[in-house]
């Protein structure tokens, strides 16, 4: 009986610590499991952020740059400084300084056409001037080396008859593009009239034709 006893109490032990053990098993959190959904919640949450982050660095990037250009266009532009006393305080909006700046380039196209086509004119001008150095070197060095050729040939009914011929010529042209209504007109219309019919080309192809003319009643 003493024996039976003994075992019985043994038993009766490791009952109740089995008991309180699996009690307190079921008790404790599972820490493994928890943790790991934790920290993946927490990469979730943190790659959100760097993306969220990462996209508000890059629109303010953005703006910087759209910023920074009207900027730039306001110290390019003059025509964006030349603001009104009315609104001298108050900033150029995107839409003003986008126009102003349209309306710049507009003008510096004109302005790059017009000195085009001065340049044009003046190598023109250039090229009648080389001609015309031309010939009368050739004209120089003819009477160098012929001194006396043709001395005392030319009379003077033929000196004026070429003179005319230059003055009716130029008479003609003048007379088609002067007008003579008022003062302010005509000097207007004379000072066009020397720009565009006297210029060194024209004077040397009607003073050729001339010559030729005169050459040809001569001869």
């Amino acid at each position: 009986p003493a024996l039976f006893m003994e075992n019985a109490r043994k038993s009766s032990i490791v009952s109740r610590a089995n008991s309180i053990g699996s009690t307190s098993a079921s008790s404790v959190p599972n820490t493994d499991d928890e943790d790991s959904d934790y920290h993946q919640e927490s990469f979730k949450e943190s790659y959100k952020d760097q993306r969220r982050r990462a996209h508000t660095q890059a629109e303010q990037k953005r703006r910087d740059a759209i910023k920074k250009g009207y900027n730039d266009l306001q110290a390019i532009v003059p025509t964006c400084e030349q603001q009104d006393f009315s609104i001298s305080s108050q900033k150029l909006s995107k839409a003003i300084v986008l126009q102003k700046t349209i309306d710049y380039i507009q003008f510096l196209h004109k302005e790059k056409k017009k000195q085009e086509e001065e340049v044009s004119t003046l190598r023109k001008d250039v090229l009648a001037l080389k001609i015309m150095k031309v010939n009368y070197e050739q004209i120089v060095k003819a009477h160098q080396d012929n001194p006396n050729e043709g001395k005392n040939q030319i009379s003077d009914e033929v000196k004026f008859s070429v003179f005319q011929g230059i003055m009716d010529s130029l008479f003609q042209s003048f007379n088609a593009s002067v007008s003579v209504t008022s003062f302010q007109e005509l000097s207007a219309c004379v000072f066009s009239w020397i720009e565009e019919h006297c210029k060194p080309q024209t004077l040397q192809d009607i003073v050729i034709r001339v010559l030729h003319k005169v050459k040809s009643q001569l001869y």
